[in-house]
């Protein structure tokens, strides 16, 4: 085995093909000015029930050596997850002639081409094998092109088609210079903001205006797997409606030319948002309009990537910003792009009538007893959880408490809440979060071009507010390690985290939508519907006896596995002496553990502290 050398990155410019003979080229370093001419690029979707999309892409050349990327590293992914890998039939053509190409083996997402003279374009021809459904597809045109190296993404333009499957209809940012049957031309666009601007067609769809009467266009766009699925309620409207009438006042100023939220319900995809900057790529459960529980449940997925129009795509930390797809990006500032996003997307729940206020509470409690039995604490910072996140970005199973993965979303919370609440309490009830809102993204209104900023920005945009030692109190937080919850926002609030043995309604839905039964502050495992253990407290009864990641229940106290079976079982043992009785799988090896726990069944709930209700003031429209 030979020893790893230390990687070298584009920035540095050092980085060196490894190819052999005259591929042997140093890879590009990108400036700041305009590719010759227009690329061209079609995507023909029609082949979707053999899960393929076709591609053609035309890239104006001159002779010589030259390198193609595929973007590597994504907007809103924090990590290298470009998903090279459904990649196939990869030909490049001149003149009708094949032209040889070669992977560099250390930027494995560089391509090396050396044109010959008398070739003006690159012909690129290729499949994109991808997981679709046979109702809808959400299109990434990161997917589906490369760029040349050399320039900045910015000053690339391309002029894209789609070809849609059969009579469907399509959503994008991306304006439409023309439609012939189902062939879609888009006007050109650099490929910065083409990779920007997904669209998602489908047979069943739905588009409802959200800003009716108002001069900047927000749509929601719904596709599913059957017409009754994208219909959504009257009720339902007017509080997307209202959400978007609150993040302008909020914000002070928009950051988009029109915006739709491109939205899938259905159970055949994974479930999660991704954020651009006109448009958000929304993929949630197939009951979501016509499931009250699971509306509630899933209620600030839409909030939380609209905000992310000002904080993360308009305003960006600069370490996030780079100028192609293919230099990483640093992650140390996730809990204000991430973390703040998720704080407000709460606050504008509450505040468009998504949500009750009884309900933000209630999420709230859940947010803070999961931080607060972090047993990954004890040795890794908040911080880190937001520097390292590339390397988890794949995901991972199993021990979530003591590993720490995405913290910065929902302890990132947890942090800003304790922000608002202090600005609050040292200003008598004066000054709020919200001027911070209006402070950090209330200018230049209309315009998307990202505007960066330094950890340093915001402790000063934060003094501006309100005087104080907001950096010593941000580092505090974000470093510190040990036993307990260090941001104190619920406290600061006006309410306290106390625990019986009655689950919230907010909490009864999340069990449902995930199918799993959370007893990480009882027992202190996550159980799924199948008896599947997902998670365990580190040091944790349950744990110490053998319940641990990857374990599957079969039985509790000689009885059939199911969740509610295991609830009484708890509930029985806190009157007893004797353990609860389990019978495992463990691949294939079955045994009973016996887990001596009898403090019953715990949830976790707000009720009232000392002080004023800034909890519930910052849930009040404005």
């Amino acid at each position: 085995m030979r020893p790893l050398l230390r990687r070298a990155t584009l920035a540095s410019a050092i980085a060196v093909a490894t190819c052999s003979g005259a591929w042997a080229q140093e890879l590009p370093v990108a400036v700041d000015q305009p590719y010759q001419g227009n690329l061209s690029l079609q995507v023909d979707l029609s082949d979707q029930q053999r899960h393929i999309f076709h591609v053609r892409e035309s890239i104006p050349v001159h002779a010589g050596h030259m390198v193609l990327y595929y973007p590597k590293w994504l907007p809103g992914y924090h990590g290298p997850d470009g998903p090279l890998s459904n990649v196939a039939g990869f030909i490049v053509t001149g003149n009708g002639k094949r032209i040889p190409w070669r992977r560099d083996l250390k930027e494995m997402y560089a391509f090396h081409v050396d044109v010959p003279e008398g070739v003006s374009k690159l012909d690129l021809a290729f499949e994109y094998l991808a997981p679709a459904t046979p109702n809808y597809i959400p299109l990434s045109f990161n997917e589906v092109a490369f760029y040349p190296a050399g320039y900045y993404v910015s000053r690339i333009t391309v002029d894209p088609s789609v070809k849609l499957p059969g009579g469907w209809k399509f959503a994008s940012a991306l304006e439409t210079a023309g439609q012939d049957g189902d062939t879609v031309r888009f006007k050109p666009v650099s490929f910065e903001n083409l990779v920007d601007s997904p669209v998602l067609t489908s047979k069943y769809f739905n588009r409802i205006d959200l800003a009716p009467g108002q001069s900047v266009p927000v749509h929601l766009d719904i596709a599913g797997e059957n017409a009754d699925s994208i219909k959504a309620t009257d009720a339902q409207i007017a509080k997307q409606r209202s959400l978007v009438v609150q993040a302008n006042k909020l914000f002070n100023a928009h950051h988009y030319g029109h915006y739709d939220f491109l939205l899938v319900v259905s159970d055949h995809t994974g479930h999660f948002g991704l954020e651009h900057h006109q448009s958000s790529d929304d993929r949630l459960f197939a009951n979501f309009l016509t499931d009250a529980d699971v509306n509630v449940a899933a209620g600030t997925l839409l909030p939380h990537e609209y905000v992310h129009s000002w904080n993360g795509k308009f305003r960006r930390p600069a370490d996030l910003w780079t100028p192609t797809f293919t230099e990483p990006m640093q992650d140390d500032l996730l809990w204000v792009y991430e973390g703040l996003t998720d704080y407000w997307a709460g606050v504008l729940t509450a505040r468009s009538g998504i949500w009750t206020t009884d309900q933000w509470r209630d999420s709230l409690a859940s947010i803070a007893a999961d931080m607060t039995a972090r047993t990954g604490r004890s040795w890794r910072s908040l911080q880190d959880t937001a520097d390292g996140i590339p390397l988890s970005s794949r995901g991972t199973r199993g021990w979530v408490n003591y590993r720490r993965s995405s913290d910065y979303y929902p302890e990132g919370q947890m942090l800003w809440l304790d922000v608002d609440t202090k600005i609050r309490d040292l200003s008598g009830g004066k000054h709020t979060l919200d001027e911070f809102a209006r402070a950090f993204y209330g200018m230049d209104s209309g315009s998307y071009t990202p505007k960066t900023y330094t950890f340093d920005d915001v402790v000063n945009t934060l003094n501006g507010i309100q005087p104080y030692d907001w950096k010593s109190f941000l580092r505090q937080r974000l470093d510190a390690t040990g036993d307990g919850l260090p941001e104190k926002g619920i406290e600061g609030g006006g309410w306290k985290l106390v625990y019986d043995d009655k689950p919230t309604p907010f909490m009864k839905t999340g069990e449902k939508t995930r199918k799993a039964v959370s007893l990480a502050y009882s027992l202190g495992v996550v159980v799924t519907d199948k008896g599947d253990i997902q998670d365990a407290q580190w040091d944790g009864v349950a744990a110490k006896a053998g319940l641990v990641p990857g374990v599957t229940i079969v039985a509790v106290n000689g009885k059939d596995f199911s969740t509610k079976g295991l609830k009484d079982a708890i509930t029985d043992a806190k009157n007893g002496t004797a353990p609860i009785d389990f019978l495992v799988k463990d691949v294939d090896d079955y045994r009973h553990i016996a887990v001596d726990y009898h403090g019953g069944l715990r949830y976790p709930h707000l009720v009232r502290g000392e002080g004023k209700d800034l909890i519930g003031l910052i849930a009040k429209p404005l």
